[in-house]
């Protein structure tokens, strides 16, 4: 079934209300930290209130004789037990040819600490608030050394890394050097940007939690854990860090109160719980506050870079030319190396026929949090990047900001761009004119007046992204670095009423997964919606697959169901032959009824499904009794959502208070399955963007490395009154690639929004002579732009 058949299905394009929100809503849902097992013991971490120092010696003696205490784990202590680092899941090779830096990232701290945060001992005890107060009884004696934070001043500060030297983590470049000097040496003109893509945490509602558990009598270990990848967390941590069979081990990721990326990674607190479960006998569980998931979740962002775009005399882009430091934070986690590099500089060319681009990337350690994916991971870094030096060129050539961007838009597809990636399809054009009738761009002007005699400055700012969703096939990948598959895997099991439970190696922590699924599955099978069921985040009863991360559930995870679904349809073809006395090429499937062709015999799927299991009118000689099928699929191509946003703002230069009045988001995610479940995802991502534009930012004291924004009194969050109604448009160029035409979106409104901000931040105070500006735009960061601009 192709994606135009497919899209034109019952219940394809409905918004259907998500089926798990009952629960959620009730009351019923179902977290980690609702899981009570017994003999149940609570951990609490000691962590390095300095951001680098030397272990010069650890005290337990106070800790282990206090109230409840079952045991104080410490470095040596894993040392002991054999037990490795935590792996890095994408390897780098340096433009020199060699592999990147990768310096061992410990479950606890072996002779030093690297920031603030750093995991030290492991305190378990029978209570929580046992464990707590011992916690504080662990003497820890630090040598403090000189901290960095900067990823602009790595190069020069004391190493964090005896194998990293100058802090430096790898070099590495994509794209015709030569060729882009040489478009430069014959440029008319030249833009130039230096910008800085702000560090954020990504505080989802549920922090990180896990419970350790061991089973003596099977020698089996069960990890309870807020997770979004249940499959690969027990892989790395089986595999490469405690050296496990495989299948002696179960990941189970029960409701997960979101993730946005900061989930998918194996942190040390998961391999502590589990390898003391065993050591202890004891279950184990552990809940992060939300003071400690600001040291010790992964951070997102932190880029500092310089771009030059290279244009002719008549707008036309010629080159780009880039180079970013990107801040790696202390240790290498789960893909933080892909995500300035593989999924940041092959996003550079954009929605734009630029014919040459070039990007180098420098990778540094600091003592910082680990940085690694967080929504859109390198997407949203490149589109600022690339929207923020486009519309700076539109300033400085008197062209508007949609005038520049038409000019220059691909038009013909395939697309190969200079930066590796062939976009199959899409229409910039239309997603253009499409924001800017619904956006009343021609009723700009009288806004702006009307600002104007209210005191406000009134800016417009526009951000034309693309992303590469779903991610590469598993050997282009693997070509690329990456060191697991990037395929997903899908198992439709249908019942002898008709009834159908699907089993998905996707995880859903917000996306809607059981009603987006299911209305794939119930489409293809002309079956309600309700018979449908969906299961996933537990190795124990779902086949092998790769989570949730990159906007790829519906495009990878779904294509691995239709693929299990033609195989469903191929043996339930056979089946109604048999019963209606035809042949199997004489059958049609439609509507959940099988037909011969050329007659009115028809039999529903429910019979057939029946019969599949009542085989006492089967072809038995050649079918086996069942309607079970597991199919892997493994994509040939990245999927292209894109779209234009359009922001407006208005600016009290009085106080710097910056308010978003009207906002514009088009996209084009191709088949669209559940329209309200979409609009959802570009609101929530759309909130997250600009709230990075306006207010989020983690700040770390330069000189002693301490976290200065860890906690909501000093990171903003963003609140519903901060923002208007969005207008919310789409286009539809299905996706060639995939069976069901479908794109992604779960992370479009982040990738997009923050440059459509920062942009109208600038128009509006280009009168008074601001030029530029970094992330985020607060109000007493206005404020000082505009007092230094009088000046």
């Amino acid at each position: 079934m192709g994606a135009s058949d497919f899209s034109k299905l019952p219940h394809i394009g409905e918004s259907l209300r998500r089926k798990e929100d009952y629960r959620f809503l009730t009351g019923a849902g179902n977290y980690t930290d609702d899981i009570r097992l017994d003999n149940m013991t609570h951990a609490v971490f000691v962590r390095s209130p300095h951001a680098h120092a030397n272990i010069k010696s650890i005290n337990k003696a106070k800790a282990l004789a206090a109230p409840g205490v079952v045991a104080v784990l410490d470095g040596p202590d894993v040392v002991d037990a054999k037990i490795n680092g935590l792996p890095c899941g994408w390897l780098i090779t340096d433009t020199s040819g060699k592999p990147m830096n990768e310096p061992p990232h410990p479950i606890l701290a072996n002779g030093k600490v690297r920031y603030v945060g750093d995991h030290v001992a492991m305190v378990v005890a029978e209570t929580l608030e046992q464990a707590k107060n011992a916690a504080e009884l662990v003497e820890v004696e630090y040598d403090v050394l000189p901290a960095v934070v900067d990823v602009r001043q790595a190069k020069s500060a004391t190493a964090l890394h005896a194998e990293a030297p100058n802090n430096h983590c790898y070099n590495w470049a994509i794209g015709d050097k030569a060729a882009v000097d040489a478009a430069f040496a014959g440029a008319a003109h030249v833009t130039k940007l230096d910008l800085i893509n702000n560090r954020l945490a990504p505080n989802p509602m549920e922090p990180r939690a896990a419970i350790g558990s061991y089973n003596r009598a099977s020698d089996e270990y069960t990890l309870y854990v807020s997770n979004q990848n249940p499959h690969v967390e027990r892989l790395l941590m089986t595999a490469f860090v405690l050296g496990l069979p495989e299948h002696k081990v179960r990941v189970i990721a029960p409701d997960v109160g979101g993730g946005f990326g900061a989930k998918i990674y194996l942190y040390a607190e998961d391999v502590c719980l589990t390898w003391a479960s065993k050591k202890l006998n004891r279950n184990i569980k552990w809940n992060c506050d939300r003071s400690e998931a600001f040291l010790s979740d992964a951070h997102g962002r932190d880029h500092s870079s310089h771009a030059e775009l290279a244009i002719d005399k008549d707008g036309k882009f010629l080159a780009l030319r880039v180079h970013t430091d990107a801040n790696l934070g202390a240790y290498l986690s789960t893909f933080s190396t892909a995500v300035p590099t593989i999924l940041y500089a092959t996003l550079l060319a954009g929605q734009y026929a630029t014919p040459q681009v070039y990007v180098e990337v420098d990778a540094w350690f600091t003592n910082t949090a680990p940085v690694d994916a967080y929504r859109g991971a390198g997407r949203p870094e490149a589109t600022y990047l690339l929207e923020r030096i486009v519309s700076r060129a539109a300033f400085e050539l008197g062209m508007t900001q949609d005038a520049i961007r038409s000019k220059n838009f691909i038009t013909q597809f395939p697309y190969q761009t200079p930066v590796a990636l062939q976009y199959d399809t899409g229409d910039f054009h239309a997603l253009m004119n499409h924001a800017n009738k619904l956006g009343d761009v021609a009723g700009f002007p009288a806004r702006k007046a009307a600002s104007a005699a209210k005191g406000l400055l009134r800016g417009i700012g526009y951000s034309s992204y693309i992303e590469a969703c779903g991610l590469a096939p598993s050997n282009v990948a693997g070509a690329l670095g990456a060191r697991a598959g990037l395929f997903e895997c899908g198992e439709v099991r249908v019942h002898p009423t008709g009834s159908v439970t699907v089993f998905t190696g996707s995880h859903s922590h917000g996306q809607g997964h059981e009603t987006t699924f299911a209305q794939v599955v119930a489409a293809r099978l002309g079956i309600p919606v309700e018979n449908v069921d969906i299961v996933h985040g537990d190795t124990g009863r779902v086949p092998f697959g790769m989570g949730t991360y990159g906007s790829r559930s519906i495009s990878v995870g779904g294509a691995a169901l239709m693929r299990a679904l033609d195989k469903i349809e191929a043996k339930a073809k056979k089946i109604a032959a048999h019963l209606m006395e035809a042949g199997d090429a004489d059958i049609e499937f439609a509507n959940g009824e099988f037909s011969v062709k050329g007659t009115d015999k028809k039999i529903p799927f429910g019979s057939v499904a029946l019969t599949a299991y009542v085989p006492h009118n089967y072809p038995l000689d050649k079918l086996e009794p069942g309607l079970n099928e597991t199919a892997f699929y493994d994509p040939t191509n990245f999927t292209f959502p894109a779209g234009t946003y359009i922001c407006e703002v208005e600016i009290d230069p009085q106080t710097g208070v910056t308010k978003i009045d009207k906002f514009t988001a088009v996209d084009d995610f191709g088949t669209i399955i559940n329209p309200m479940i979409v609009e959802g995802q570009v609101h929530g991502g759309l909130v997250q963007g600009i709230g990075q534009a306006l207010m989020e930012n983690c700040v770390y004291d330069k000189e002693t490395g301490q976290l200065l924004t860890g906690s909501f009194m000093d990171y903003t969050m963003p609140r519903a009154d901060d923002f208007p109604v969005f207008a919310i448009g789409h286009e539809c160029t299905p996706c060639t690639t995939n069976p069901l035409g479908t794109k992604g979106c779960g992370e479009a409104g982040a990738i997009g929004s923050p440059p459509s901000v920062i942009n109208a931040v600038l128009d509006a105070l280009a009168p008074l002579g601001v030029k530029d500006f970094d992330m985020p735009a607060t109000p007493h960061r206005v404020w000082e732009a505009i007092q230094a601009a009088k000046h």
